[in-house]
């Protein structure tokens, strides 16, 4: 059975113990919480989780609004799992911390809890949304991880070797992407996925490659090196192999001669 309500908390630290397991969320403001050694705040962005029958301490830091739930230990529930399935929750002292998803959740339960405490009532509607918390909370720890896809294909050979025939000309995503007959949207996600760099830290990488075999293996002016590679200038293929090789191109021309 699980049982939800809203509370106050003390300024004053109290501690107690008691056969329940529980949960604690924070709705407005702050409270300190430790149980079997673990300390840590309770707000709208972390969660307690306090195993049943451990004494725990806990007090407010000024003006607070908690979210408590409590779930009876050897008790059935009715939402997909049993209790032992959610109490495996409640094998240790958890400090959470809440993700968009679970804060969404939490602003609709608590508008709900408040109306439902304001009439003195525990409708069904409540420990409904209890067990949704603590499902959510259980399938976020526990769930099996997502199975890895595996990469999807991606001619590269043929990306190359288009780049190679093309250096010395403009290339946008567009035309490397007709290559392999894929949208320019899906082609840089996808290419980024598979080569592990944009199309266009791609594409410079090509560049200066080319530029250092020529620069280290020919007497090309720097100049002409630039054209032939694709850069706008001299001075743009400088900066691109510097950034590259920490060196410029005069000075890794002069080393390659020795």
């Amino acid at each position: 059975m699980i049982k939800t309500r809203i509370l106050d908390l003390p300024v004053q630290t109290s501690t107690h113990a008691h056969s329940q397991h529980q949960l604690i969320v924070g709705l407005d403001g702050c409270a300190d919480f430790e149980v079997m050694g673990q300390g840590g705040a309770v707000n709208r962005l972390h969660a307690c989780l306090v195993p049943g029958h451990e004494a725990h301490a806990f007090s407010g830091r000024g003006s607070n609004h908690m979210l408590i739930l409590d779930l009876a230990q050897g008790s059935e529930t009715t939402y997909g799992y049993g209790a032992d399935d959610l109490s495996r929750l409640f094998d240790k002292p958890r400090f959470l911390q809440l993700d968009q998803r679970l804060q969404g959740l939490l602003d609709f339960a608590s508008h709900e809890l408040r109306d439902n405490q304001a009439q003195n009532r525990q409708l069904p509607m409540a420990w409904h949304l209890g067990g949704v918390l603590l499902h959510t909370l259980h399938d976020r720890l526990f769930s099996l991880p997502l199975t890895v896809q595996p990469l999807p294909s991606l001619d590269l050979a043929r990306i190359d070797a288009f780049i190679q025939q093309r250096l010395d000309q403009p290339i946008s995503v567009a035309d490397m992407a007709a290559q392999v007959y894929i949208s320019p949207s899906h082609f840089h996600a996808l290419f980024k996925q598979v080569a592990g760099h944009s199309p266009h830290q791609y594409l410079l990488r090509a560049r200066v490659a080319e530029a250092l075999r020529l620069i280290c293996q020919t007497p090309m002016p720097l100049s002409d090196v630039a054209s032939r590679c694709g850069f706008s200038s001299q001075s743009a293929l400088t900066h691109a192999v510097r950034a590259q090789s920490g060196r410029t191109p005069r000075k890794l021309r002069l080393a390659a001669r020795g």
